[in-house]
């Protein structure tokens, strides 16, 4: 073998050998446990960047090691490749989607296979494949016989110049990312999945650990997540009367404006009630009002969605209009609110100013009275500083309330519900945030959805046995719209029920879809007949779905789940058995890196590299407080860490940190600079640590290669070194195990570096060669998983493949008790309490003879000055304290 470590060629060797005997492809085995371990799909945007690194490598150790347990592990990959970016990037590239996407896989997919995962590449699916979306489609049109899919309006972001829908993403300040045209909001149709109904299941399995299917191997805060994004409330839902009527004569809404309320014990101090743009009050108001007209269209720029009016300044403005508070009977001023949504509840907030934070600010704004009809004793109310006690519902009685006075929360909304109930104005009900799933995009580069429109017929749906409809590869979207309404070929087609000429839907699913299944796909991947088959019975059974989940907490909401609830529509539709498809969930820190940056003149903002640049430190702390430009010595300003990111020059191409130190260097970095669920910050001398560790790591093995070849496993003749050698090599194999099975690969890569040390400081190689040959066959398996290439290679050319077999499949080390046992154990020697030595015992030495043995040593005689030991403190395992 070579005396140098050279990675390239190391690992060109090994990647070669191991696609010769298509080594990671596996099957449906019966014979074995079966583990499935997935990493969330990525978009194929040109580059792996570190996070994919990160994310990958952490699937590949733990399949690597539970390969070697004797696990028949399922690692597939594919690619989410439908999407904006690629529209953006063929409009800025001229090329179709279609070929950019296709590009960037290839290139991608060479990186992954450079990084030496041990993908099983026979399932590879790309989710823009007819082969793919074909089951989109299906499920869809088996959605819309069920009743689970249904067409109905959505309110849009519409740009009037460039005639398409933007994502909410893609509206800045109210105006088109590409045309800068004001976005308008407009009402279409589209398709809805009734993922409401799935509401109560989909939140049990996040917030009951009673429930069958409660998700205990997912992390708590993302089980949070899910729960307050689902949002069950319980409250009221009432109405407060009026007498206003439309230009019909008619009252509006039969003369009641209904809101649900989890607060209905702040009632009495109900100052405003606020209502939707969209509203049918605020459509009569500004019908004569020219301000309040244009106040409305402002709104209509802003979001669309409650994530986004979280954020932005809350504005309002009066309409003029009173309802009738439905207790006191009081006239309740009606304003229009930016901050309501139409689509959430019945489009309309009742204020109470005291005992909200939102309608606080928003009544200081607009000077509507504050009136506090909660107190808490010991406590002082404020109108103009908001303190978190006032909307705290578990503290306080109502005050200032009338018939609720002296009531805590739950008595007095059961109150008003009696009261309310009485008048048929109210009742209690259960409400929920989240909303159906709106999946029809008027974009291009998606799976087109099966409908065709025909003037006798309507809406109809494509005939199974015409699936997939194909979505055209050809096109290259100009920002003018959808460019399938222009595509004659894919847009004129004739009915499936009458044959007259018609027009197919040209909106396209959102990706989302695409990545709610693909983990069921990998399971049947060439299945050209059924969605799903054998092997999704096999890797996907029930009570052992996926068995580990991994990806970026990004994805902790809306990804999962629309995947938890897919998975529940394939189950109910005899697809699937199982109820829930992730067993256990791992959430990847981010990797980051730092960032540095100088302001222009004109306010224009440039980012550095890393590697421009030269940190200053503070002298007491030693802290980074600024930076200059190693090329002209000028300060810039340091922003401290942030998500490696091509836009600020702080990323770092996973390629050439390959082509500079190897795979195996990149992938123990990543594993060892942080825990696998923690934040990763990037360190140049951490990566040149890493490769230093593994030169070592050769060039002991390249040292000793001979003898270790030649050495047995006999241990009868072990010298006491060797013994102790044996002995720290088991102990770090049994923390290093643990380590495993938690996923805590850090500690992993530190138990490797231990192993070598001490190879590397046990001095009798020759004699006890049987000890060291030992030490490298566990070291080389403790840090296969996060560096195959070299160990692999090791492990041949130090002929242990010859023993136990392939690396990829060799049986994990045992820890054997027996090398734990000490025959000796080394005790600290003290006299008066300082240290001055140490002696050896016997390990099951009592106290007398511990004693003994101390008095005897030759420490003890130097410094007693021959004078008797009038104490003998032992402190067992520890220390002898000789006191004189």
């Amino acid at each position: 073998m070579n005396d140098k470590y050279a990675p390239n060629e190391i690992e060109a060797a090994a990647r070669q050998y191991w696609q010769s005997r298509d080594a990671y492809r596996v099957s449906e085995d019966q014979s074995k446990p079966k583990f499935y371990a997935c990493s969330m799909l990525p978009y194929p945007s040109g580059k792996l960047h570190m996070g994919h690194v990160r994310n990958y490598t952490i699937n590949d150790m733990l399949t690597r090691q539970l390969r070697m347990k004797g696990y028949n592990v399922l690692m597939p990959m594919g690619w989410d490749a439908f999407g904006l970016p690629a529209e953006n990037a063929a409009m800025k590239g001229k090329v179709p989607p279609a070929q950019w996407t296709y590009s960037n896989i290839a290139y991608m997919k060479s990186q992954m296979q450079a990084m030496g995962l041990a993908i099983d590449w026979s399932r590879e699916i790309a989710t823009c494949q007819p082969e793919y979306y074909k089951w989109n489609q299906w499920l869809f049109l088996k959605m819309l016989e069920k009743g689970i899919a249904e067409r109905r309006t959505q309110v849009v972001n519409w740009d009037p110049v460039d005639q398409t829908v933007l994502a909410n993403e893609q509206v800045i300040d109210g105006r088109g990312w590409r045309s800068g045209a004001l976005v308008e909001k407009r009402e279409i149709p589209g398709y809805y999945l009734k993922i409401t109904d799935y509401a109560e299941e989909l939140l049990s399995a996040v917030s009951n650990p009673e429930d069958k299917n409660y998700l205990s191997g997912w992390p708590e805060r993302v089980r949070l997540m899910q729960e307050n994004w689902i949002g069950k409330s319980q409250g009221l839902r009432f109405a407060f009367p009026h007498d206003i009527k439309g230009a019909d004569g008619a009252l509006i809404q039969d003369g009641k404006l209904y809101v649900f309320t989890t607060r209905a014990d702040t009632i009495m101090g109900v100052s405003f009630c606020a209502v939707a743009p969209e509203h049918p009050l605020a459509a009569h108001a500004a019908a004569g009002n020219a301000e309040l007209a244009a106040f409305i269209e402002e709104c209509k720029q802003g979001g669309t969605t409650e994530a986004e009016l979280a954020t932005q300044e809350k504005k309002g403005m009066p309409t003029g209009l009173v309802v009738t508070h439905p207790l006191t009977g009081a006239q309740v001023p009606v304003w229009i609110g930016n901050y309501v949504l139409m689509s959430y509840g019945d489009g309309a907030v009742m204020g109470v100013p005291a005992h909200d934070e939102r309608d606080f600010a928003f009544a200081n704004k607009y000077g509507i009275e504050i009136k506090q009809v909660v107190a808490v004793e010991g406590q002082s109310f404020s109108t103009t500083a908001w303190a978190d006690w006032y909307g705290d519902k578990t503290q306080g009685v109502c005050v200032n309330s009338g018939v609720l006075d002296g009531l805590g929360h739950k008595q007095a909304v059961d109150k008003v519900a009696e009261l309310l109930g009485a008048k048929g104005l109210g009742e209690k009900k259960t409400t929920w945030r989240l909303r159906d799933w709106g999946v029809s995009r008027q974009r291009y580069w998606g799976t087109p959805i099966p409908i065709i429109h025909c003037e006798e017929h309507g809406a109809v749906p494509v005939p199974e046995d015409a699936l997939p409809v194909v979505l055209p590869e050809e096109c290259i979207p100009d920002g003018s719209g959808n460019p399938l309404a222009k595509h004659e070929h894919f847009l004129n087609v004739p009915c499936p029920v009458c044959g007259k000429p018609s027009r197919r839907e040209t909106d396209t699913m959102d990706t989302f879809v695409d990545s709610s299944w693909y983990f069921m796909r990998y399971c049947d991947a060439q299945n050209p007949d059924a969605m799903v088959g054998a092997g999704t019975e096999y890797w996907m059974r029930p009570g052992a779905a996926m068995d580990q989940y991994i990806g970026g907490i990004e994805h902790a909401i809306l990804h999962l789940l629309y995947a938890r609830f897919w998975t529940k529509v394939m189950r109910d539709l005899g697809l699937v058995k199982i109820d829930e498809p992730f067993t256990k969930l791992l959430t990847q820190g981010m990797v980051l890196n730092h960032i540095y940056s100088r302001r222009s003149d004109k306010g224009g903002i440039e980012y550095f590299w890393p590697h421009e640049v030269e940190n200053v430190f503070d002298e007491k702390s030693g802290k980074i407080i600024g930076a200059k430009l190693k090329s002209d010595g000028s300060a810039i300003d340091y922003e401290g860490v942030g998500t490696m990111s091509k836009s600020k020059n702080n990323g770092v191409d996973p390629q050439e940190l390959i082509n500079q130190y190897g795979a195996d260097t990149a992938r123990l970095f990543v594993m060892f600079a942080s825990p696998p669920e923690q934040t990763l910050e990037w360190n140049d001398a951490g990566v040149e640590g890493a490769h230093r560790f593994l030169k070592r790591v050769w060039g002991f093995a390249a040292k000793h290669a001979e003898v270790l070849k030649a050495a047995g496993s006999d241990f009868a003749a072990l010298s006491e070194e060797g013994k102790a050698l044996r002995r720290e090599v088991h102990l770090v194999l049994k923390q290093v195990s643990y380590d495993y099975e938690r996923m805590q690969y850090n500690t992993v890569v530190s138990g490797a570096m231990k192993l070598l040390n001490a190879l590397e400081g046990f001095k009798d190689v020759g004699p006890q060669a049987a000890a060291v040959r030992e030490g490298v066959s566990v070291l080389l398996r403790v840090l296969y998983p996060a560096c195959p290439h070299i160990s692999h290679t090791l492990w041949q050319d130090l002929g242990f493949a010859a023993e136990l077999g392939d690396l990829l499949d060799a049986p994990w080390p045992q820890v054997d008790e027996g090398a734990l046992v000490q025959d000796q154990i080394e005790l600290m020697l003290q006299v008066n309490g300082k240290l001055r030595g140490s002696l050896k015992v016997p390990a099951q030495a009592d106290k007398a003879a511990i004693e003994a043995a101390a008095l005897a040593h030759e420490k003890f005689a130097e410094f007693s000055e021959g004078k008797p030991a009038k104490k003998v403190i032992i402190v067992p395992g520890r220390l002898v304290n000789l006191v004189v």
